[in-house]
């Protein structure tokens, strides 16, 4: 099993983010690319894609950057922005790390669709427990 698979092993029991469609892509020091196929589900009233859709994605991207392969970290707060909306069929979010000290961090995740169109920037400070 490489490093990919057995952090998606790890990550499945984050169920609601999962069971929503969240996917781990790729993996990478302090960073973290996952996805999410939208269906009916993910829509709201006016067909387009609810806010916590795309939050609980940027959340578990952010999650999953920031504790694959370090101590566990929590968000202690997270600012969300919606851009735009997505266009396509697909959300892919991106998490990097910016600042990581002893005790805390700071994290920029960025929301796209698969064409490109920007939809959500979050920024997220973590606490890492030791």
């Amino acid at each position: 099993m490489d490093e990919l698979e057995k952090v998606r092993a790890r990550f499945a029991d984050d169920k609601f983010a999962t069971e929503n469609g969240a996917k781990i892509e790729q993996i990478d020091n302090c960073y973290a690319k996952c996805s999410m196929e939208l269906e009916a589900k993910h829509k709201n009233a006016i067909g387009i894609v609810m806010g916590g859709a795309i939050f609980t994605l940027a959340d578990f991207t952010f999650a999953v950057a920031s504790n694959w392969n370090k101590k566990p970290t929590v968000t202690l707060s997270s600012q969300i922005s919606y851009i735009g909306k997505a266009k396509g069929n697909k959300l892919i979010a991106e998490a990097n790390c910016v600042k990581e000290g002893r005790t805390t961090c700071y994290y920029i995740v960025e929301v796209n669709d698969e064409l490109g169109n920007q939809v959500a920037n979050v920024t997220v400070n973590g606490f890492i427990s030791s």
